[in-house]
């Protein structure tokens, strides 16, 4: 525990004033950092001799748009099966117009996270930094720090829409280059935008708007079961 201790007062030593937070549960390390310093923490952890961060695990976005927000909840579940799950209540499960705006929620709306760890000191750490501007997105691309981030950030850019800048290949690595919106934000509908078939009368692909009927994909149990059925034969079936 010791080491631990001594290696988490160089990390709060070395970044100093651009540590917004560190939290340790469960044995993990988590900091936060302003989204402007990314790119120069990301050096300071891979370059101090006793942090040696030296590979990038993963980088990832994330939309908090609708955190804290479930529909399968069981606390506000309804004492009839069914009717958990049917109603709403998060976005873009039915319809293309009940997005919630940006006031529902307080703070930052993206964040980007990376998973780094020090084949030296076998540890491990999670940076997170808040993008401020949730309408442009946007953050320093840490390529020439870890080389593997580069295809993070293009799967970041594609299904979040987080631009990195200084990025030497930014474009979609998972979707069709036609693709309308990113499928990852909270906001965006299950069911798309967009869809495309081949049309053999010009030979090639078309795009048009979706033509899927939202439905509801909760499973409807049937139990055979005496409390669920009528009549005498229900009785007589409780009493044998």
């Amino acid at each position: 525990m010791s080491e631990s201790k001594n290696w988490i007062d160089i990390l709060k030593a070395e970044l100093a004033e651009q540590l917004q937070s560190l939290n340790l549960r469960l044995g993990e390390v988590t900091v936060e950092v302003p989204a402007a310093d990314w790119k120069a923490v990301a050096e300071r952890l891979r370059d101090h001799p006793e942090l040696g961060f030296d590979m990038l695990v993963d980088l990832c976005g994330v939309d908090y748009l609708e955190y804290g927000r479930a529909e399968w909840s069981t606390e506000s579940a309804s004492n009839q099966g069914f009717g958990r799950g049917v109603t709403a209540a998060t976005s873009g499960r039915f319809t293309f117009d009940d997005a919630p705006g940006e006031g529902d929620r307080e703070g930052p709306r993206f964040a980007v996270v990376m998973h780094l760890l020090s084949l030296t000191h076998n540890r491990r750490l999670r940076v997170r930094a808040w993008l401020p501007d949730a309408d442009f997105p946007e953050i320093a691309s840490v390529t020439d720090v870890w080389a593997g981030a580069n295809w993070f950030e293009r799967e970041a850019f594609d299904l979040f829409g987080i631009l990195f800048t200084g990025h030497p290949d930014l474009r979609r690595i998972l979707t069709d280059y036609g693709f309308v919106g990113h499928p990852f934000r909270k906001d965006f509908p299950l069911i798309g935008h967009v869809e495309m078939r081949y049309d053999p009368e010009q030979q090639r692909v078309v795009y048009q708007p979706v033509t899927i009927e939202p439905r509801v994909l909760v499973p409807k149990v049937i139990r055979d079961d005496h409390r669920y059925a009528e009549g005498e034969s229900a009785g007589e079936e409780h009493n044998a």
